[in-house]
Protein backbone atom coordinates (compact mmCIF):
# COMPACT_ATOMS: atom_id res chain seq x y z
CA UNK A 1 0.00 0.00 0.00
CA UNK A 2 1.14 3.72 -0.27
CA UNK A 3 0.41 5.40 2.74
CA UNK A 4 0.10 9.51 2.38
CA UNK A 5 0.59 11.41 6.01
CA UNK A 6 -0.02 14.84 6.09
CA UNK A 7 0.90 16.08 9.54
CA UNK A 8 4.65 15.19 10.45
CA UNK A 9 3.91 15.99 14.33
CA UNK A 10 4.82 13.79 16.93
CA UNK A 11 2.12 11.02 15.74
CA UNK A 12 2.66 11.43 12.11
CA UNK A 13 5.95 10.53 12.24
CA UNK A 14 5.71 7.75 15.07
CA UNK A 15 3.54 5.95 12.18
CA UNK A 16 5.66 6.58 9.85
CA UNK A 17 8.55 5.40 12.08
CA UNK A 18 6.51 2.81 13.00
CA UNK A 19 5.30 1.97 9.28
CA UNK A 20 9.42 1.93 8.48
CA UNK A 21 10.47 -0.23 10.58
CA UNK A 22 7.64 -3.03 10.88
CA UNK A 23 5.54 -2.74 7.70
CA UNK A 24 8.47 -2.31 5.24
CA UNK A 25 5.78 -3.38 2.07
CA UNK A 26 4.45 -0.04 2.38
CA UNK A 27 4.91 3.28 1.16
CA UNK A 28 5.40 6.20 2.98
CA UNK A 29 4.72 9.87 2.23
CA UNK A 30 4.58 12.41 5.10
CA UNK A 31 4.53 15.77 4.77
CA UNK A 32 5.05 19.25 7.01
CA UNK A 33 5.47 22.71 6.52
CA UNK A 34 8.63 22.83 7.75
CA UNK A 35 10.44 19.33 7.12
CA UNK A 36 14.39 19.67 8.68
CA UNK A 37 13.23 18.02 11.39
CA UNK A 38 11.99 15.14 10.11
CA UNK A 39 14.61 14.92 7.06
CA UNK A 40 15.75 11.80 8.68
CA UNK A 41 13.21 9.78 8.06
CA UNK A 42 14.15 9.67 4.38
CA UNK A 43 17.13 6.74 5.46
CA UNK A 44 14.49 4.95 6.96
CA UNK A 45 12.91 4.59 2.94
CA UNK A 46 9.61 7.71 3.70
CA UNK A 47 9.56 10.37 1.27
CA UNK A 48 9.37 13.73 3.10
CA UNK A 49 7.80 16.45 1.78
CA UNK A 50 6.23 20.01 2.21
CA UNK A 51 3.45 19.43 -0.49
CA UNK A 52 0.66 18.19 0.69
CA UNK A 53 -0.49 16.83 -2.77
CA UNK A 54 2.85 15.22 -3.84
CA UNK A 55 1.38 11.93 -5.22
CA UNK A 56 -1.64 11.70 -3.47
CA UNK A 57 -3.34 10.67 -6.45
CA UNK A 58 -1.66 7.09 -6.09
CA UNK A 59 -1.74 6.74 -1.94
CA UNK A 60 -4.21 3.95 -1.27
CA UNK A 61 -5.09 5.15 2.49
CA UNK A 62 -4.51 9.10 3.58
CA UNK A 63 -3.92 9.79 7.10
CA UNK A 64 -4.60 13.00 8.27
CA UNK A 65 -2.44 13.85 11.79
CA UNK A 66 -3.28 17.62 11.92
CA UNK A 67 -4.83 19.95 14.03
CA UNK A 68 -8.40 20.42 13.90
CA UNK A 69 -8.23 24.07 12.64
CA UNK A 70 -6.10 22.41 9.73
CA UNK A 71 -8.79 20.52 8.46
CA UNK A 72 -10.70 22.62 6.15
CA UNK A 73 -7.64 24.24 4.88
CA UNK A 74 -5.91 20.71 4.21
CA UNK A 75 -8.92 19.15 2.60
CA UNK A 76 -9.08 22.28 0.34
CA UNK A 77 -5.95 21.45 -1.09
CA UNK A 78 -6.37 18.08 -1.63
CA UNK A 79 -9.84 16.70 -2.49
CA UNK A 80 -9.89 18.14 -6.03
CA UNK A 81 -6.86 15.76 -6.25
CA UNK A 82 -8.23 12.90 -4.91
CA UNK A 83 -11.17 10.72 -5.37
CA UNK A 84 -11.84 7.28 -4.15
CA UNK A 85 -9.65 7.26 -1.20
CA UNK A 86 -9.63 6.22 2.37
CA UNK A 87 -9.18 9.28 4.27
CA UNK A 88 -8.07 7.83 8.25
CA UNK A 89 -8.76 10.48 10.52
CA UNK A 90 -6.69 11.02 13.91
CA UNK A 91 -7.95 14.42 14.88
CA UNK A 92 -9.38 14.87 17.82
CA UNK A 93 -13.45 15.51 17.97
CA UNK A 94 -14.08 15.25 14.09
CA UNK A 95 -16.55 12.55 13.75
CA UNK A 96 -16.87 10.57 10.89
CA UNK A 97 -20.30 12.12 9.75
CA UNK A 98 -18.34 15.53 10.07
CA UNK A 99 -15.33 14.19 7.40
CA UNK A 100 -17.70 12.38 5.57
CA UNK A 101 -19.59 15.36 4.79
CA UNK A 102 -16.55 17.28 3.69
CA UNK A 103 -14.77 14.78 2.05
CA UNK A 104 -17.98 13.88 -0.42
CA UNK A 105 -19.58 10.76 -1.01
CA UNK A 106 -16.53 9.52 -3.40
CA UNK A 107 -13.63 9.27 -0.71
CA UNK A 108 -14.31 7.11 2.45
CA UNK A 109 -14.19 8.22 5.97
CA UNK A 110 -12.21 6.10 8.99
CA UNK A 111 -11.97 7.53 12.21
CA UNK A 112 -8.61 6.10 14.06
CA UNK A 113 -7.03 7.18 17.57
CA UNK A 114 -3.41 5.89 17.39
CA UNK A 115 -0.76 6.52 19.89
CA UNK A 116 2.84 7.26 19.74
CA UNK A 117 4.08 4.02 20.63
CA UNK A 118 3.25 3.47 17.58
CA UNK A 119 7.12 3.47 15.99
CA UNK A 120 7.86 0.66 18.42
CA UNK A 121 5.18 -1.01 16.91
CA UNK A 122 3.08 -0.81 20.15
CA UNK A 123 0.33 0.98 19.55
CA UNK A 124 -3.53 0.64 20.95
CA UNK A 125 -5.29 2.13 17.82
CA UNK A 126 -8.80 2.60 18.29
CA UNK A 127 -10.71 2.30 14.91
CA UNK A 128 -14.39 3.17 14.03
CA UNK A 129 -15.79 3.37 10.50
CA UNK A 130 -19.43 3.61 9.23
CA UNK A 131 -21.09 0.10 8.32
CA UNK A 132 -21.17 0.47 4.42
CA UNK A 133 -17.32 1.16 4.62
CA UNK A 134 -16.84 -1.93 6.88
CA UNK A 135 -14.72 -3.72 3.61
CA UNK A 136 -12.38 -0.53 3.02
CA UNK A 137 -11.62 -0.23 6.11
CA UNK A 138 -10.21 -3.21 6.54
CA UNK A 139 -7.26 -2.17 4.90
CA UNK A 140 -6.94 0.62 7.65
CA UNK A 141 -7.28 -1.98 10.41
CA UNK A 142 -4.68 -4.36 9.01
CA UNK A 143 -1.84 -1.28 8.31
CA UNK A 144 -2.39 -0.49 12.03
CA UNK A 145 -2.23 -4.06 13.23
CA UNK A 146 1.19 -4.49 12.41
CA UNK A 147 1.57 -1.39 14.26
CA UNK A 148 0.26 -2.88 17.61
CA UNK A 149 -3.12 -3.70 18.13
CA UNK A 150 -6.09 -2.39 16.37
CA UNK A 151 -9.78 -2.74 17.93
CA UNK A 152 -12.85 -1.82 16.30
CA UNK A 153 -14.61 0.64 18.76
CA UNK A 154 -18.14 2.12 18.54
CA UNK A 155 -17.47 6.14 17.45
CA UNK A 156 -19.57 7.14 20.40
CA UNK A 157 -16.46 5.55 22.54
CA UNK A 158 -13.63 7.32 20.44
CA UNK A 159 -13.02 10.35 23.16
CA UNK A 160 -13.32 7.44 25.58
CA UNK A 161 -10.53 5.90 23.56
CA UNK A 162 -8.50 8.58 23.53
CA UNK A 163 -7.93 9.12 26.78
CA UNK A 164 -7.43 5.66 27.62
CA UNK A 165 -4.53 5.13 24.61
CA UNK A 166 -3.19 8.22 23.98
CA UNK A 167 -3.47 10.11 27.45
CA UNK A 168 -2.70 6.95 29.21
CA UNK A 169 0.81 6.43 27.36
CA UNK A 170 1.31 9.24 29.76
CA UNK A 171 -0.63 7.50 33.04
CA UNK A 172 1.79 4.92 32.69
CA UNK A 173 5.24 6.60 32.16
CA UNK A 174 3.97 8.77 35.42
CA UNK A 175 3.39 4.71 37.25
CA UNK A 176 6.88 4.00 36.01
CA UNK A 177 8.34 7.28 36.99
CA UNK A 178 7.03 7.03 40.29
CA UNK A 179 8.44 3.53 40.72
CA UNK A 180 11.59 4.58 39.52
CA UNK A 181 11.59 7.14 42.47
CA UNK A 182 10.89 4.64 45.06
CA UNK A 183 13.44 2.49 43.46
CA UNK A 184 16.23 5.33 44.16
CA UNK A 185 14.71 6.11 47.75
CA UNK A 186 15.41 1.95 48.42
CA UNK A 187 19.02 2.08 47.04
CA UNK A 188 19.16 2.26 43.06
CA UNK A 189 21.05 4.33 40.60
CA UNK A 190 18.49 6.27 38.34
CA UNK A 191 19.53 4.68 35.62
CA UNK A 192 18.77 0.88 37.01
CA UNK A 193 15.87 2.11 38.87
CA UNK A 194 14.30 3.02 35.09
CA UNK A 195 15.70 0.10 33.66
CA UNK A 196 14.10 -2.38 36.36
CA UNK A 197 10.83 -0.45 36.63
CA UNK A 198 10.16 -0.10 32.76
CA UNK A 199 11.03 -3.74 31.76
CA UNK A 200 8.39 -4.83 34.26
CA UNK A 201 5.54 -2.76 32.97
CA UNK A 202 6.38 -4.12 29.94
CA UNK A 203 6.23 -7.59 31.08
CA UNK A 204 3.27 -7.29 32.95
CA UNK A 205 1.44 -5.56 29.69
CA UNK A 206 3.03 -8.68 27.38
CA UNK A 207 1.73 -11.04 29.85
CA UNK A 208 -1.66 -9.91 29.94
CA UNK A 209 -2.07 -9.31 26.23
CA UNK A 210 -0.57 -12.90 25.42
CA UNK A 211 -3.17 -14.76 28.25
CA UNK A 212 -6.32 -12.52 27.71
CA UNK A 213 -7.00 -12.99 31.37
CA UNK A 214 -7.89 -10.46 34.31
CA UNK A 215 -5.20 -8.58 35.89
CA UNK A 216 -6.15 -9.97 39.26
CA UNK A 217 -5.50 -13.14 37.96
CA UNK A 218 -2.36 -12.31 37.55
CA UNK A 219 -1.59 -10.38 40.54
CA UNK A 220 -3.11 -13.48 42.44
CA UNK A 221 0.44 -15.29 41.05
CA UNK A 222 2.86 -12.44 42.62
CA UNK A 223 1.07 -12.48 46.29
CA UNK A 224 1.34 -14.87 48.80
CA UNK A 225 -0.13 -14.90 52.57
CA UNK A 226 2.02 -12.18 54.70
CA UNK A 227 4.42 -11.27 51.81
CA UNK A 228 5.49 -7.84 50.93
CA UNK A 229 3.43 -7.39 47.98
CA UNK A 230 -0.13 -7.91 49.22
CA UNK A 231 1.34 -5.40 52.00
CA UNK A 232 2.61 -3.28 49.35
CA UNK A 233 -0.50 -3.42 47.29
CA UNK A 234 -2.71 -2.19 50.57
CA UNK A 235 -0.85 0.27 51.24
CA UNK A 236 -1.34 2.02 47.97
CA UNK A 237 -4.99 1.16 47.86
CA UNK A 238 -4.90 2.70 51.10
CA UNK A 239 -3.79 6.01 49.77
CA UNK A 240 -6.08 6.02 46.84
CA UNK A 241 -4.07 4.26 43.50
CA UNK A 242 -6.31 2.81 42.04
CA UNK A 243 -9.40 5.54 42.52
CA UNK A 244 -7.16 8.26 42.14
CA UNK A 245 -6.33 6.82 38.13
CA UNK A 246 -9.75 6.06 37.54
CA UNK A 247 -10.49 9.56 38.46
CA UNK A 248 -7.75 10.97 36.36
CA UNK A 249 -9.25 9.26 33.60
CA UNK A 250 -12.18 10.61 33.91
CA UNK A 251 -11.61 13.67 34.12
CA UNK A 252 -9.06 13.60 30.71
CA UNK A 253 -12.85 12.79 29.48
CA UNK A 254 -14.69 15.60 30.91
CA UNK A 255 -11.96 17.75 29.61
CA UNK A 256 -12.69 16.32 25.80
CA UNK A 257 -16.36 16.41 25.87
CA UNK A 258 -16.20 20.01 27.44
Amino acid sequence: MKVHIIGGGNLGVSIALGLAKFATQHQVTITRRNISSILYLEKLGATVTTNNILEIQEADVIILTIKPYQVDTVLAEILPQISNKIIASAVSGLSIENLQSKIGANNYAVRIMPNIAAQFGASATCIAFHEAHKELAQEVVALFESLGTAPIIDEKLMDAATVLAASGTAFALRYIRASMQAGIEIGFDWQTALAISAQTVKGAAEMLLEEKIHPEQLIDRVTTPQGCTIAGLNEMEMHGFSSSLIRGIKTSLKQIKG
